[in-house]
């Protein structure tokens, strides 16, 4: 079984954004492969243990993001493909999908997952949108996958409980926590990761161009939240802290 993943660079979970003029400053904050994604490696690592065949990583960035492949890699993955062009700084989820769909018809699959959703901008489009682009049927939030045959049996996650469904391979799924538990990189992993092949593709080896994908949308400007005033704390006679409360309620708080 050949399964390809789709995955996104992302900042650490713990970095802290700092925003300049309006737009996000990475210097120095540290990128990691989407949480999420790696639920999608694991389960793909799993499926070829059981069934054999190849994972191949797949993604669209600049440089640094084969360092996140890399580690894919080391965890087992045994070919990674990157998208990476001048041309395609800030794009949006809509393209990221066009260039992943034109990346991806190049590979030999049976499979393709992903992650639920991008802990940075938290959009859960890359994926369905891709399966719309390869006219896929797909699946978001499975919490199991059993594969027989050309028939996938998931339990996803949905509101209030889960839900089972059947449907023929080849699909995109996409993971959520609780799927599996990802692995780390063994060191023989990460020696052995080195000498795995790290295609690295531009638009013009898919065959488009920069005006084939220009975004549809952009985010001109990010701003952080505003910070909560502290709270106040109230003394004296309850009946005197009562009558403060209604009060800053009603002249403050404007809500009686």
């Amino acid at each position: 079984m050949n399964i390809v993943v789709s995955l996104k660079q992302t900042f650490d979970t713990e970095a802290k954004i700092v925003l300049t003029g309006g737009k996000i400053d990475a210097t120095g904050v540290n990128v990691v492969i989407n949480p999420y994604d790696e639920f999608a490696i694991e389960e793909a690592l799993k499926l070829k243990e059981k069934f054999g065949g190849e994972v191949t990583v797949v993604s669209v960035g600049g440089d640094k993001v084969e360092a996140s492949i890399r580690t894919a890699l080391a965890m087992g993955c045994d070919q990674g493909v990157l998208v990476n062009d001048p041309t395609l700084e800030n794009v949006d989820e809509w393209a990221v999908a066009e260039i992943l769909a034109k990346a991806v018809a190049q590979i030999p699959y049976d499979l393709i997952l992903a992650g639920r959703i991008a802990v940075d901008d938290g959009s859960s489009q890359v994926a369905v949108r891709l399966a719309d682009s390869l006219n896929l049927p797909s699946v978001s939030s499975i919490l199991k996958l059993d594969i027989e045959g050309d028939k996938a049996t998931v339990v996803r996650e949905i509101d209030g409980g889960t839900e089972t469904l059947e449907l023929s391979i080849p699909a995109v799924l996409t993971a959520q926590k609780g799927l599996n538990e990802p692995r780390y990189p063994s060191m023989m992993g990460i020696m052995k990761a080195k000498k795995k092949e790290l295609k690295v593709l531009t638009l013009a080896d898919l065959g488009i161009s920069a005006a084939d994908v220009a975004s549809k949308m952009s985010a001109p400007k990010f701003s952080l939240p505003t910070p909560r005033t502290a709270g106040k704390k109230m003394s004296g006679e309850p009946a005197e802290q009562a009558a403060e409360l209604a009060k800053l309620l009603r002249e403050e708080a404007k809500v009686i």
